[in-house]
């Protein structure tokens, strides 16, 4: 699928070059793509590996890319995976990030952060893997999807999937069905690509930026 409805995002609210935004930057990100989006909606990010400057941001958006293994040892070098779980403002972890914030993945026998009570598994072996491309989103249950339609669809690269759970805020379907969003408390997770998703993902990311 490559045509996707087009959508209207809101311009940023007064003040918005106030807002802090941090992209955590562990060599393991998709960042510039982000950086680039974010800039698209009239904010600035900051790409940071510095805990203090995480700590007081106002939004953190928390990028992956690559493998589950060797992208927690560079958390761990830096001391992000303790600091990641207590932060209290809100956290949108992106593809490999969101998979990451769960309590464990299968690729590399990887324990994660914990954030989100699920297991992270692989795609069975009668599907092609990995998923790219567009595909579709839906039960959507969450302020993050305000002005995106049900069956909109968002652009994913993914081998390993989240199953359908209580924090699940959002569904898609590749041979089964899967939670390509989740949310707890303050945390959120998009299994799906937003910066690369065109005005749909712009939507969804400004409606993250507008979260108290």
């Amino acid at each position: 699928m490559n045509q996707i409805i087009k959508h209207t995002v809101s311009a940023p609210p007064s003040g918005a070059g106030g807002l802090k935004i941090v992209i955590i930057n562990y060599g393991a990100g998709n960042i510039q793509s982000i950086k680039f989006a974010i800039q698209r909606l009239g904010y600035e990010a900051i790409l940071s590996d510095d805990i203090e400057e995480i700590r007081t941001a106002d939004k953190v958006i928390f990028p992956g890319v690559g493998e589950a293994s060797s992208a927690m040892k560079k958390l761990k070098s830096t001391k992000l995976d303790a600091v990641i779980p207590t932060l209290k403002q809100p956290v949108l972890g992106i593809c490999l990030g969101m998979q990451l914030m769960c309590n464990y993945c299968e690729e590399g026998d990887t324990k994660g952060l914990g954030i989100f009570d699920v297991d992270v598994v692989k795609f069975n072996n009668t599907l092609k893997v990995p998923q790219i491309g567009w595909n579709q989103i839906f039960n959507l249950k969450s302020e993050l999807f305000e002005g995106i339609a049900e069956n909109d669809y968002m652009y994913l690269v993914h081998s390993y999937y989240v199953p359908m759970n209580d924090e699940a805020i959002a569904t898609t379907e590749y041979g089964i069905k899967y939670a390509s969003a989740l949310q707890k408390d303050n945390f959120y997770g998009t299994q799906f690509h937003p910066e690369k998703s065109g005005d749909v993902g712009e939507q969804l990311l400004g409606n993250f930026l507008k979260i108290p």
